[in-house]
């Protein structure tokens, strides 16, 4: 079973309907028990760090998280969940992040020709043999939403990066914690493989 966690961040059903296409059990829930119980745990969300931590903050969530993780769980965050496992955001410089894993998320700069946010397909290179992508091919095409992005202190735990208006770390992985600024659940047969790799860690 795998606990999708709810903090009124949006993105839920789509990512539920992803599990589920791939065969696997899901619960949206911010019960602290069904989190503990779960196999693993996906922190997914869309909008903005401050309002997502101040949510967490206020159903204890922040805590459960930090203790899952801490525990071996394989954990997930995709998009705004990516951004919450660090220490802060340029969007929200009064907020602190979960501190889970070190680095900064930034604004996207701007630049002629291109749109922030950022929406639409990116291909990716691939990086430090992540787990999440075994299997899959080299430059795999995947689906962003975002305005800030991931610049990770340590370059050893960046499995993939794209290119838009600067270098983007665009996923993660530490131990048993995983991230994608990408949303898997929406880059079709690639991110069902990613979130299919993620469910037989």
């Amino acid at each position: 079973m795998i606990a999708v966690i709810d903090y009124n961040a949006g993105n839920l059903k789509s990512v539920e309907k992803a599990l589920n296409y791939i065969g696997e059990k899901c619960v949206i829930t911010r019960d602290f028990r069904e989190i503990e119980a779960a196999d693993k745990v996906i922190l997914p969300g869309v909008g903005a760090f401050g309002d997502a931590m101040r949510e967490l903050r206020r159903y204890e969530l922040d805590k459960v998280i930090r203790e899952v993780s801490a525990g071996g769980k394989p954990f997930l965050g995709i998009c705004l969940g990516l951004q919450l496992l660090f220490s802060g955001s340029e969007e929200s410089p009064q907020e602190e992040g979960l501190g889970i894993l070190k680095g900064r998320i930034l604004r996207i700069p701007a630049k002629e020709g291109l749109k922030i946010p950022h929406i639409g397909w990116n291909s990716l290179a691939l990086q430090n043999q992540g787990r999440l992508f075994a299997g899959i091919g080299e430059n795999p095409y995947v689906y962003f939403v975002h305005s800030y992005y991931l610049k990770a202190e340590d370059e050893g735990i960046v499995t993939a990066s794209t290119e838009y208006s600067a270098h983007i770390h665009a996923s993660v992985e530490s131990g048993n914690v995983f991230a994608c600024q990408f949303h898997p659940e929406k880059s079709g047969a690639t991110g069902l493989a990613i979130l299919r790799n993620f469910a037989n860690l």
